[in-house]
């Protein structure tokens, strides 16, 4: 299997996980406690024995999620782009891409064309540049992909991805990288010794 670049963490499943495993956490010890009053008090034991199992279970999830954090990612690739998330794994050839570039979250989904829910997921990643990948068609049917993508991954019905990560600028040039028949990763910046090395000596 080629080498790929490195991978980025999708910043909108970091976001929403990071908003939802606590909560579930929470609910699973609060059952816990609960259940353990229960059996303190004598009742009967199918009471706080179901609560102490629904608890177990929300720990679980709650658990899972952590772990999940970071499991959503795209990473770039000689011949495709790696799009990961927990429930998809999709590579998307760089012959389906017909352009990138790059926009602010706030202005690809402003406050009026997304639900409530969906603003409350935007407003601490608004001012965050996405790079949008538009596609001379999808790799697979479009009702898939919006069934295992969230809705910010679309912001209309044209074949593209809204992909929003930490450091845009890196990913954008390893990917173009890749694409333009490169196989090294973003570009460094020089060290301050290689620049100083240059200047004319008197």
């Amino acid at each position: 299997m080629a080498k790929g670049g490195r991978r980025y963490p999708l910043v909108i499943y970091t976001h929403m996980l990071n908003r939802w495993y606590p909560a579930v956490l929470a609910l699973g010890l609060a059952l816990f406690g609960l259940a353990w009053v229960l059996y303190r008090w004598g009742f009967e034991q199918w009471r706080w024995l179901g609560l102490a199992s629904v608890g177990a279970v929300s720990l679980f999830f709650g658990v899972l999620l952590f772990i999940l954090r970071k499991a959503a990612y795209v990473q770039p690739f000689s011949d495709h782009l790696k799009l990961a998330t927990p429930f998809l794994r999709l590579n998307i050839s760089y012959k389906r891409i017909r352009r990138a570039a790059s926009s602010n979250m706030g202005v690809l989904f402003p406050p009026k064309s997304v639900s409530r829910w969906q603003q409350e997921i935007i407003q601490p990643v608004a001012k965050m540049t996405a790079i949008v990948i538009e596609l001379t068609s999808f790799p697979m049917s479009n009702f898939a992909l919006r069934l295992f993508l969230s809705p910010l991954f679309f912001k209309d019905k044209t074949s593209h991805f809204v992909l929003l990560v930490d450091d845009w600028m890196r990913f954008s040039a390893e990917m173009e990288s890749y694409r333009s028949g490169g196989t090294t990763s973003a570009p460094q910046k020089k060290s301050d010794s290689s620049i100083l090395s240059k200047l004319p000596r008197k």
